[in-house]
């Protein structure tokens, strides 16, 4: 059974699974959880109300951004060549979740249906610094559903 907290989650507890049934890597960042609803106007000459009514229409998803430290495993980049090569079922499921400040329980769970990875930044690179090497992530789905 739900409760509800005293106050609200932090944002820092989050896990991201891209269709292979675990958390795939830790990311340091994920934005652009949201969607658009447009809506049309219309008005029939004959309404007896002074309002324009706004009637719902399509449902625009926007791209989610990943951050995260540069590591060594392949599998991100095995799915960007399948689907740089149009490989057929290369768009995936992902998954992201949002863990209480214990760690023990997923509080909120945001489901990207047809997902595509449609960037992929690395850098900057900089022999001077003392970053992290970082790599960027955007992504594009289909399908938004809350959890």
């Amino acid at each position: 059974m739900a409760t509800r907290p005293e106050r609200p989650y932090a944002k820092f507890n989050f896990l991201v699974d891209f269709g292979t049934g675990g958390p795939g890597a830790g990311f340091q960042e994920c934005s652009g959880l949201s969607t658009e609803i447009t809506v049309a106007e219309y008005r029939a000459g004959h309404d007896l109300e002074n309002r324009v009514p706004k009637i719902p229409g399509l449902h625009k998803a926007t791209n989610v951004t990943l951050k995260r430290g540069v590591i060594g495993t392949p599998d991100l980049y095995q799915w960007l060549e399948a689907i740089r090569n149009g490989t057929p079922g290369a768009a995936r499921t992902v998954t992201i979740r949002l863990q209480n400040e214990e760690r023990t329980t997923i509080v909120r769970t945001w489901k990207f249906a047809c997902t595509r990875i449609i960037k992929h930044v690395s850098g900057p690179l900089n022999a001077k610094g003392t970053d992290i090497a970082l790599e960027e992530l955007t992504l594009s789905y289909e399908g938004l559903e809350k959890e």
